[in-house]
Order: structure tokens, then C-alpha cells, then sequence
């Protein structure tokens, strides 16, 4: 494929644009607000699939697949629970954060709060993943697990 030499110039210019701190700032900041979006829905999907697809009384269940069905629930809400609250905290920060006007300063702040809405959004897709998996977990155990 070839490219005339303005499609290059502009991709150049396009180029810069992205090593900006600002621009960076705001990239992250709609890629924390998507991923804010989507550990809402999810969790929302993944409670009403446990709800109508589980079992309805756990008590049905032996003692050890009960335990587990529980233990893996408890360790998925929390788990989508502080991935919200990354999500958060990356697409919003903490409340009452100064930002200095001062030019030097605040490009300060911008590259030093990209970087941590990108740590944060990591830690948040890690955390949704694994929230993921251990409620479709339980929701397996209760599915195969015999009832009393």
C-alpha cells in the first residue's frame, strides 16, 4: 500500500498530537469511562444469569458444593465490586484534587494521571475477569452439583 505525502504529513501531525499530555489525559480518561461502562452492565448480566440459571434454594446443595457455590460468589462480587470502584476512581479521581494552572505543573499532573488511570484500568480488567469467572464458577457448581 502507498501513501501520498500529504496522508503522511497528516498521520505525522496526527502523531504529535497523541505524545500531547492532554490529548493522552483525555484518551485514558473515555478508555476508564468504557471500562466503567461495561463493569456495570456486566455485573448487572452476570447476577441476573445466577439469579435465573442457579439453583434457587442453595440449601438443596451438599455441604461442599454449597460452600463452594458461596465462597465463589462472595470472591466474584468483590472482585467486580473493587473493579467498579478502580473504574471509578480511574474514569473521575478523588474528589477535591487540586490542579495547579501553572503550565509546568499541570503537564505534570497530566502524564503522572494518565499513567494512573491506565494502572487502574488494568487492575480493574484484571479484577472483572476475574469476577467473571468465579461467579459463572458457582453458577457451573450449582448446575452439576446433585440436590439433597
Amino acid at each position: 500500500m502507498t501513501f501520498t505525502d500529504e496522508q503522511l504529513r497528516d498521520a505525522d501531525r496526527r502523531g504529535d498530537a497523541l505524545l500531547d499530555p492532554h490529548q493522552q489525559l483525555r484518551l485514558a480518561l473515555q478508555q476508564a469511562e468504557g471500562y466503567r461502562t461495561f463493569l456495570s452492565s456486566l455485573t448487572g448480566l452476570l447476577t441476573a444469569v445466577f439469579v435465573l440459571k442457579g439453583q434457587e434454594n442453595l440449601s438443596k446443595l451438599p455441604d461442599g458444593p454449597r460452600w463452594t457455590v458461596v465462597a465463589l460468589l462472595a470472591a466474584g462480587f468483590l472482585a467486580l465490586i473493587a473493579a467498579s470502584w478502580l473504574s471509578v476512581t480511574a474514569a473521575h479521581g478523588r474528589p477535591g484534587v487540586q490542579v495547579s494552572s501553572e503550565p509546568e505543573r499541570l503537564l505534570r499532573y497530566e502524564v503522572r494521571r494518565t499513567r494512573t488511570i491506565w494502572r487502574l484500568v488494568e487492575w480493574a480488567r484484571w479484577l472483572a475477569l476475574a469476577g467473571v469467572v468465579s461467579v459463572a464458577g458457582a453458577v457451573i457448581v450449582t448446575w452439576v452439583a446433585p440436590g439433597r
